[in-house]
């Protein structure tokens, strides 16, 4: 399944690429399931994500490697592969996009994922898509002028 949401922020590229961190990270993070980052490397080829999502009665680890990292005078993006993921999932590929537009940026973001059947992935494709468009005003106040 593929999803798509654009955010248009008041920032150019280069300021939002430096506002990429963890403490935005922490801040995208959904109400539910609550979140804890046991590792944030960064978002550089090479680094690595360890999430541990709390459904209350258990805990899911979520660990994703960046496989790309590119940076163009137009957009800058980097990807996050799953590499263990929730019961629920059996492939994450997540591209984050930054093009510039002028003084402005529009953060795309690109995510294809798979359950273990086709209509798990129908079920689950309104919640992931909801949790990235919780992602929007996010944006739009952490990269307000």
């Amino acid at each position: 399944m593929l999803i798509r949401i654009h955010t248009r922020v008041e920032q150019p590229m280069h300021r939002v690429w430096e506002g990429f961190t963890r403490h935005l990270f922490n801040q995208l993070s959904p109400p539910f399931p609550p979140v804890k980052v046991v590792r944030f490397d960064g978002c550089r080829k090479g680094d690595t994500v360890h999430l541990q999502l709390n459904f209350l009665l258990f805990k899911q680890d979520w660990i994703s490697r960046i496989t790309g990292q590119e940076e163009t005078d137009q957009e800058i993006y980097f990807i996050d592969q799953g590499t263990r993921l929730p019961f629920f999932l059996v492939y994450w590929h997540h591209k984050h996009r930054l093009i510039g537009e002028g003084n402005h940026t529009r953060i795309a973001d690109e995510v294809t994922f798979r359950t273990p059947t086709r209509l798990t992935d129908f079920l689950l494709y309104p919640i992931m898509y909801g949790l990235f468009a919780y992602r929007k005003p996010i944006y739009k106040r952490y990269f307000s002028s």
